[in-house]
């Protein structure tokens, strides 16, 4: 069984147990694995058609329900309550997902942090196609060497484990790859394996 999968499983039965509706879906959130937070969260900003980073209670209850998480009435109003601290009647949905996320530690956060500045050389603040070029060499990947794809084909699918599977775009922001990050983060006990394996994978 993979780190994944354990923390999978690890997820669901916390999410028996949670003492709080906003525990329990984040707990259900991590049960769809490393992204899961970030694939809740892309709906979010799909659905943003006016650009305005909020959400009211039946926008929430409508992303909860797309999204596929089976909570009560009761508990959709716990966490908009809990979310909508200046009593607006709605949310910022960055802040909403960065108070989801899993705690990292300082040194955790730092390092997937560099990790983001090393790809984003454009400091657009956003990883794009263009900005993995030249990291991830896709010229030997099976599927390009065969045909069946392009380079920027397999790089688009490399950005995609990045994005989550409700929208792939080729396009990944700071808070998707903290999204992302903070999933792994969970499945992984010691600060200093973490920290040494994002240093490996992104040659730190």
């Amino acid at each position: 069984m993979t780190r994944e999968e354990e923390m999978k499983e690890a997820a669901l039965a916390a999410a028996g147990e949670a003492e709080t509706a906003t525990e329990r879906l984040r707990c259900l959130c991590l049960s769809r694995g490393y992204n899961g937070i970030m694939q809740f969260g892309r709906l979010f900003r799909i659905a943003d058609d006016d650009g305005s980073h909020t959400l009211n209670l039946e926008e929430l209850t409508e992303a909860l329900q797309n999204f596929g998480l089976e909570m009560s009435e009761e508990e959709v109003g716990e966490i908009f309550s809990a979310m909508d601290e200046d009593g607006t009647g709605s949310i910022n949905y960055d802040e909403f997902l960065d108070k989801l996320r899993p705690e990292m530690t300082e040194d955790r956060t730092a390092v997937v942090l560099e990790a983001f500045a090393k790809l984003d050389e454009s400091g657009d603040g956003m990883v794009t196609l263009e900005d993995v070029k030249g990291k991830y060499d896709a010229s030997n990947h099976p599927k390009v060497v065969s045909g069946e794809m392009s380079e920027d084909d397999v790089l688009t699918r490399f950005l995609g484990r990045f994005e989550g599977s409700t929208k792939q775009d080729g396009e990944v922001t700071k808070e998707e790859f903290l999204e992302y990050y903070s999933g792994v983060s969970k499945s992984i006990d010691e600060d200093e394996y973490f920290v040494e394996m994002i240093k490996q994978v992104w040659k730190l």
